[in-house]
Protein backbone atom coordinates (compact mmCIF):
# COMPACT_ATOMS: atom_id res chain seq x y z
CA UNK A 1 0.00 0.00 0.00
CA UNK A 2 1.36 3.34 -0.99
CA UNK A 3 2.26 5.76 1.76
CA UNK A 4 2.60 3.16 4.49
CA UNK A 5 5.93 2.65 6.16
CA UNK A 6 7.21 -0.20 8.23
CA UNK A 7 4.04 -2.25 7.74
CA UNK A 8 2.58 -1.06 11.05
CA UNK A 9 -0.06 1.18 9.43
CA UNK A 10 -1.77 -1.88 7.93
CA UNK A 11 -2.05 -3.71 11.24
CA UNK A 12 -5.44 -3.97 12.89
CA UNK A 13 -6.11 -2.64 16.37
CA UNK A 14 -4.68 -4.09 19.54
CA UNK A 15 -7.40 -5.79 21.58
CA UNK A 16 -6.80 -5.62 25.33
CA UNK A 17 -8.78 -8.19 27.30
CA UNK A 18 -9.21 -5.99 30.36
CA UNK A 19 -10.76 -7.30 33.56
CA UNK A 20 -9.62 -4.50 35.88
CA UNK A 21 -7.04 -6.68 37.66
CA UNK A 22 -3.49 -5.54 38.40
CA UNK A 23 -2.31 -8.11 35.88
CA UNK A 24 -4.53 -6.63 33.15
CA UNK A 25 -3.05 -3.21 33.93
CA UNK A 26 0.43 -4.70 33.69
CA UNK A 27 -0.44 -6.21 30.29
CA UNK A 28 -1.39 -2.78 28.93
CA UNK A 29 1.82 -1.26 30.31
CA UNK A 30 3.91 -4.04 28.76
CA UNK A 31 2.22 -3.62 25.37
CA UNK A 32 2.96 0.11 25.60
CA UNK A 33 6.65 -0.74 25.99
CA UNK A 34 6.64 -3.33 23.18
CA UNK A 35 4.55 -1.61 20.49
CA UNK A 36 4.85 1.65 18.57
CA UNK A 37 2.83 4.55 20.02
CA UNK A 38 -0.35 5.79 18.37
CA UNK A 39 -1.70 2.40 17.41
CA UNK A 40 -5.48 1.92 17.55
CA UNK A 41 -6.66 -0.20 20.48
CA UNK A 42 -9.81 -1.52 22.13
CA UNK A 43 -10.10 -2.28 25.84
CA UNK A 44 -12.62 -5.11 26.15
CA UNK A 45 -14.28 -6.15 29.39
CA UNK A 46 -16.26 -9.39 29.24
CA UNK A 47 -19.10 -9.67 31.72
CA UNK A 48 -21.76 -12.13 32.69
CA UNK A 49 -24.67 -11.95 35.12
CA UNK A 50 -24.33 -13.88 38.38
CA UNK A 51 -20.58 -14.47 37.79
CA UNK A 52 -19.37 -10.95 37.03
CA UNK A 53 -15.90 -11.94 35.73
CA UNK A 54 -14.07 -8.64 36.24
CA UNK A 55 -12.89 -6.24 38.95
CA UNK A 56 -15.09 -3.10 39.07
CA UNK A 57 -13.23 0.22 38.84
CA UNK A 58 -14.69 1.72 42.02
CA UNK A 59 -15.44 0.28 45.41
CA UNK A 60 -18.93 -0.64 44.26
CA UNK A 61 -21.26 -3.19 45.67
CA UNK A 62 -22.74 -4.93 42.65
CA UNK A 63 -25.79 -7.14 42.72
CA UNK A 64 -24.62 -9.70 40.16
CA UNK A 65 -28.24 -10.65 39.44
CA UNK A 66 -29.01 -7.10 38.27
CA UNK A 67 -27.92 -7.19 34.65
CA UNK A 68 -28.06 -3.40 34.18
CA UNK A 69 -25.73 -2.90 37.17
CA UNK A 70 -23.24 -5.48 35.91
CA UNK A 71 -23.30 -4.06 32.38
CA UNK A 72 -22.75 -0.50 33.65
CA UNK A 73 -19.86 -1.61 35.89
CA UNK A 74 -18.32 -3.54 32.98
CA UNK A 75 -18.58 -0.46 30.75
CA UNK A 76 -16.86 1.63 33.44
CA UNK A 77 -14.14 -1.01 33.80
CA UNK A 78 -13.57 -1.10 30.03
CA UNK A 79 -13.42 2.72 29.95
CA UNK A 80 -10.78 2.64 32.69
CA UNK A 81 -8.80 0.14 30.60
CA UNK A 82 -9.04 2.43 27.58
CA UNK A 83 -7.77 5.32 29.69
CA UNK A 84 -4.77 3.23 30.77
CA UNK A 85 -4.15 2.28 27.14
CA UNK A 86 -4.24 5.95 26.08
CA UNK A 87 -1.73 6.72 28.85
CA UNK A 88 0.46 3.93 27.42
CA UNK A 89 0.41 5.57 23.98
CA UNK A 90 -2.53 3.91 22.22
CA UNK A 91 -5.50 5.54 20.48
CA UNK A 92 -7.95 3.51 22.55
CA UNK A 93 -11.67 3.04 22.86
CA UNK A 94 -13.62 0.66 25.07
CA UNK A 95 -16.22 -2.06 24.79
CA UNK A 96 -18.08 -4.25 27.28
CA UNK A 97 -19.54 -7.52 26.01
CA UNK A 98 -21.65 -10.14 27.74
CA UNK A 99 -20.46 -13.68 27.12
CA UNK A 100 -19.29 -17.00 28.46
CA UNK A 101 -16.88 -18.61 28.52
CA UNK A 102 -14.80 -15.45 28.78
CA UNK A 103 -12.36 -16.38 26.00
CA UNK A 104 -15.09 -16.65 23.37
CA UNK A 105 -16.17 -12.97 23.15
CA UNK A 106 -12.48 -11.97 23.17
CA UNK A 107 -11.75 -14.13 20.14
CA UNK A 108 -15.00 -13.12 18.42
CA UNK A 109 -14.44 -9.37 18.85
CA UNK A 110 -10.82 -9.74 17.69
CA UNK A 111 -12.11 -11.38 14.50
CA UNK A 112 -14.93 -8.86 14.07
CA UNK A 113 -12.56 -5.88 14.41
CA UNK A 114 -9.71 -7.60 12.51
CA UNK A 115 -7.37 -7.12 15.48
CA UNK A 116 -3.67 -7.36 14.78
CA UNK A 117 -2.89 -8.51 18.32
CA UNK A 118 -4.73 -9.67 21.43
CA UNK A 119 -3.10 -8.69 24.74
CA UNK A 120 -4.01 -10.16 28.10
CA UNK A 121 -2.54 -11.19 31.40
CA UNK A 122 -2.26 -14.74 32.63
CA UNK A 123 -3.18 -15.29 36.24
CA UNK A 124 -1.04 -18.42 36.16
CA UNK A 125 -3.43 -20.88 37.81
CA UNK A 126 -1.66 -24.18 38.13
CA UNK A 127 -2.49 -27.64 39.36
CA UNK A 128 -6.08 -28.65 40.01
CA UNK A 129 -7.39 -25.05 40.02
CA UNK A 130 -5.87 -24.47 36.58
CA UNK A 131 -7.27 -27.73 35.24
CA UNK A 132 -10.77 -27.10 36.58
CA UNK A 133 -11.06 -23.36 36.06
CA UNK A 134 -8.87 -23.22 32.99
CA UNK A 135 -6.99 -20.21 31.78
CA UNK A 136 -8.65 -17.52 29.71
CA UNK A 137 -5.23 -16.66 28.27
CA UNK A 138 -4.56 -20.26 27.23
CA UNK A 139 -8.04 -20.61 25.72
CA UNK A 140 -7.67 -17.35 23.76
CA UNK A 141 -4.27 -18.45 22.48
CA UNK A 142 -5.56 -21.87 21.42
CA UNK A 143 -8.82 -20.66 19.82
CA UNK A 144 -7.66 -17.49 18.08
CA UNK A 145 -6.08 -17.26 14.65
CA UNK A 146 -4.51 -13.97 15.72
CA UNK A 147 -1.26 -13.24 17.50
CA UNK A 148 -1.60 -13.17 21.28
CA UNK A 149 0.67 -11.43 23.78
CA UNK A 150 0.30 -13.06 27.19
CA UNK A 151 1.83 -11.06 30.03
CA UNK A 152 2.82 -12.73 33.30
CA UNK A 153 3.63 -11.20 36.65
CA UNK A 154 7.36 -10.57 37.04
CA UNK A 155 7.55 -12.77 40.14
CA UNK A 156 5.91 -15.74 38.30
CA UNK A 157 8.69 -16.03 35.71
CA UNK A 158 11.16 -17.67 38.06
Amino acid sequence: MAGQTGGEASLGPVLFAYDGSDLAKLAIEEAGRQLAPGREAIALTVWQPFDVGFVPTAALTINAAEIAEVRRAAEETAAAGASLARNAGFAAGSEAVEGAPAWKPIVELADERDAGLIVLGSHGRRGIAGALVGSVAAAVASHSRRSVLIVHRGDERA
